[in-house]
């Protein structure tokens, strides 16, 4: 069997019934009628497609579309509590995952700036003198990074850590409405900050003071910085190059992606709002202030790594709109 051009034939009555679920609760009686026959019509169309095509993504989409279908058709609804253990083993996950490539080349070119950046100010006294006086530079050096962990009360800082973090973030999610023709620029200046600051220390010999108090939670606090990032500029991509599906289509089920990884960050960003506030400044040892920001870091990984191989492997897109009300189990 042709498989494309099954997809080309029945696309139509797929979009029909995701149409129909969608306004599942303002249906009229002949609507209703027709969705109980679309969704029988398509169950068998999901039986066909899974005995001749060995595409996981294809055939998961209309698992989901067959699985929200029968949901919607039985009438029952998902537990709050469902819907968020789906949001965190699911969609969140698995948008991050399914981004990893636009994620690791963010944070390769964000730290190929921060290290050119770096050398360029640490081998020009030009440079040097153009950021500010001797006076000025011996004070960022020799007090205000540091004092900048330590001055404020920890649960103040912890609070305003994670909304500047979060504002970001956002910010870069935000830009995506943009094509995300944006977030270059906003990475680029974080980017350029911490080289320029790196530039300065390290010469000084105050390069291991500086990774100590960044390392801790700027491990944690990046990637989230960089995920945000990719998933805004993933978006723009999509739009521009969208493949075989709709533009409107394309856009609106990565725009839900893009907002589930919002909703997700703020959670990991608090994380690493409290290590920033309590462990970087904290009488702890540099090696071990690095390691808890090391753990943090690859507890986060694992958990996307985890969860987001496994929904993909299920079909799944991270799309909240595929999350069925309930399915039913026997």
């Amino acid at each position: 069997m042709d498989v494309d051009a099954f997809l080309l034939t029945h696309r139509g009555t797929w979009d029909r019934l995701d149409q129909l679920i969608k306004k599942r609760r303002s249906l009229t009686g002949a609507e209703i009628d027709e969705l109980v026959e679309l969704y029988q019509r398509v169950s068998t169309h999901l039986s066909i497609l899974r005995s001749v095509s060995s595409d996981s993504l294809i055939t998961g989409r209309l698992s989901s579309l067959v699985a929200r279908a029968r949901s919607a058709v039985t009438g029952a609804h998902a537990p709050l509590s469902s819907t968020f253990v789906r949001f965190w083993t699911v969609s969140f996950p698995v948008v991050a995952y399914r981004s990893w490539r636009w994620w690791l080349a963010t944070a390769l070119a964000f730290f190929a700036v921060v290290v050119v950046m770096a050398f360029w100010v640490a081998g020009s006294p030009e440079v040097q003198s153009a950021i500010g006086t001797p006076a000025d530079i011996d004070q960022l050096i020799n007090h205000d990074v540091e004092s900048y962990y330590s001055e404020h009360p920890a649960a103040a800082f912890a609070l305003q850590v994670w909304v500047n973090n979060s504002w970001v973030a956002a910010k870069c999610i935000a830009m995506a409405v943009l094509l995300g023709a944006p977030i270059p620029f906003v990475l680029f200046q974080n980017a350029a900050n911490v080289g320029v600051i790196a530039g300065l220390m390290f010469p000084a010999g105050k390069g291991g003071l500086l990774l100590g108090l960044l390392l801790p939670h700027g491990l944690l606090e990046l990637t989230a910085v960089f995920l945000a990032g990719a998933v805004g500029m993933r978006l723009g991509w999509s739009v521009i190059s969208p493949g075989d599906r709709p533009r409107g289509q394309v856009l609106a089920e990565e725009g839900r992606g893009v907002v589930s990884v919002a909703v997700g960050l703020v959670g990991v960003l608090l994380v690493s709002g409290l290590i920033e506030a309590m462990v970087t400044p904290s009488p702890l040892p540099t090696f071990a202030r690095i390691t808890i920001g090391v753990l943090a870091e690859a507890a986060f990984l694992s958990y996307i790594i985890y969860f987001g191989r496994r929904g993909v492997a299920a079909g799944e897109t991270g799309d909240i709109e595929d999350a069925p009300d309930y399915v039913p189990t026997s």
